[in-house]
């Protein structure tokens, strides 16, 4: 029919690291399967001493079947080095049970890693006498560890971060880039390279005037460091 030939099947969500999202992502799909309660009960076992009926055994048959399915759409999930890990688990409640019991404990460590980074990308700020680039580079470092740590942060936030956090002696240039730029589209590359062209221009002016400085010293009648000629 139409309508069955346009269905499209649910991606299987692969593990990425991050045991809470995915197992939330997973379970929907277990449920969009009717699996999810093989994952949480397991199969059924048939009473010790007592014969069962075709139907009881015909039901333990259908779940163990369904149980394979469900292994199936978890190794599909996961990738070799964890799959390596889990081959004697019998069922998809062990292997349910296993990622668990390895993982969720990793996303706890994640997440408090994740909220010292973020007290440290708050206090971050530019020393004086740092660079751009240094300053550029500190800021990145922070902030990709805490997109590894599962921090959803766009380029946005890094560059007002930036701007919020440059020495004084950039206030003019970051308040003409903030007036003539949209910084939901600035990137940080374009930015760095304001920021730079505006320290080469002030190490240039220094130098200029530091040299002015030597030439007039240097004159007739000028300071020499000692006492004053007259």
């Amino acid at each position: 029919m139409a309508g069955e030939s346009n269905f499209v099947q649910p991606a299987i969500p692969k593990f990425d690291g991050h045991y809470d999202h995915w197992s939330m992502l997973m379970e929907n799909f277990l449920r969009s399967k009717e699996f999810r309660g093989l994952v949480e009960a397991g199969i059924p076992a048939a009473a010790e001493g007592v014969d069962s009926t075709e139907v009881q055994k015909k039901t333990i048959e259908d779940h163990k079947l369904k149980d394979l399915k469900t292994k199936n759409y978890l190794f599909q999930a996961i990738d070799r080095s964890i799959l390596e890990t889990i081959l004697k688990k019998d069922t998809a409640k062990d292997i349910w049970d296993s990622l668990k019991q390895k993982y969720q404990g990793t996303t706890r460590v994640k997440r408090a890693q994740l909220q010292a980074l973020r007290k440290e990308f708050d206090v971050l700020h530019m020393k004086m006498g740092e660079s751009v680039n240094d300053y550029f580079a500190r800021t990145l470092t922070i902030a990709n560890k805490m997109r590894i740590h599962g921090e959803q942060m766009g380029d946005v936030v890094v560059i007002e971060k930036i701007l919020r956090s440059m020495i004084p002696k950039f206030d003019y240039v970051v308040c003409s880039i903030e007036e003539s730029n949209d910084i939901d589209i600035l990137s940080i590359d374009e930015l760095q390279s304001s920021l730079l062209v505006h320290e080469q221009r002030m190490s240039r002016h220094t130098m200029e005037e530091q040299a002015l400085q030597v030439t007039n010293e240097a004159q007739p009648g000028g300071w020499s460091g000692g006492r004053g000629s007259y």
